[in-house]
């Protein structure tokens, strides 16, 4: 699609597969910028929330990680940095932003271990218990179908494995919260747009993170997918959130 293509926005109640066409146009339109523009509105926090959640994969230092939504691949580079011997099937549906990512990808021995293959994360393309852990960095707003998103992570998660999805959350604190939607919806797709040429993507990002489930919401959505020892982190005042679960052992029963 050509970057100055226009995107039109799917109905609320459109089909799951026109979301999917509208949100991979959308990663089509930034993917140049993308991680740019990302760093600057966070004002390089989006570095530290990638450093904790893979700092909580440490008692997993070798084996193969599934880095799903992987986008320009800025966690999976954390993934392998922090784990010489680790190695990540890094899945995003967008082409786009995979070829702006690996086209910067550090000749620094990483780039060996990193995989990137365009496919749907919710029909995850590998066997069943494949992976020692799976992440999923602000990718989890985009699925069309949350719950059967969550299934196909549980599916190929070897039994043990760990689930960490790092997502942006609405904050409840009386004082944070006003100002933070403030800048959600007024601010940052101004500023972004005029760094990216592409406003309409960071609109849709705001609308994303109003309409997204509330973390009790995805917390219960992880125990109905199967998942055990599930619980969210809060990072920056309550804007970040990551959700941990676990696939459980074969012997485990499952919630």
């Amino acid at each position: 699609m050509p970057e100055s293509a226009a995107v039109s926005p799917p109905h609320a109640a459109a089909p799951a597969e026109e979301k999917k066409d509208y949100v991979r146009a959308l990663f089509c339109t930034v993917s140049q910028r993308y991680d740019l523009v990302n760093s600057l509105l966070s004002l390089l926090l989006d570095r530290c929330w990638r450093w904790r959640t893979v700092r909580l994969l440490r008692d997993f230092p070798a084996g193969s990680v599934l880095d799903l939504c992987a986008g320009t691949m800025p966690l999976s580079l954390e993934l392998t940095r922090q784990a010489e011997k680790r190695t990540v099937l890094a899945i995003d549906f967008c082409e786009a932003m995979l070829r702006t990512g690996v086209s910067r990808l550090p000749d620094d021995g990483r780039r060996q271990r990193i995989f990137p293959v365009c496919g749907d994360s919710e029909d995850i393309p590998a066997p069943d218990n494949t992976f020692c852990a799976c992440t999923v960095g602000f990718g989890v707003r985009n699925l069309a179908r949350t719950g059967q998103g969550l299934a196909e992570m549980r599916r190929v998660l070897r039994p043990g494995g760990r689930l960490l999805i790092l997502e942006l959350s609405r904050p409840r604190n009386r004082l944070v919260r006003p100002l933070y939607h403030c800048y959600l919806h007024h601010l940052l797709p101004r500023i972004a747009g005029l760094c990216s040429g592409h406003r309409e993507a960071y609109e849709y990002l705001a609308r994303s993170v109003a309409a997204f489930y509330e973390p009790e919401e995805l917390l219960a959505m992880l125990r109905e997918s199967g998942f055990r020892h599930v619980e969210r982190r809060k990072l920056s005042l309550g804007i970040v959130s990551i959700y941990i679960g676990h696939k459980p052992h074969s012997a485990e029963p499952t919630p």
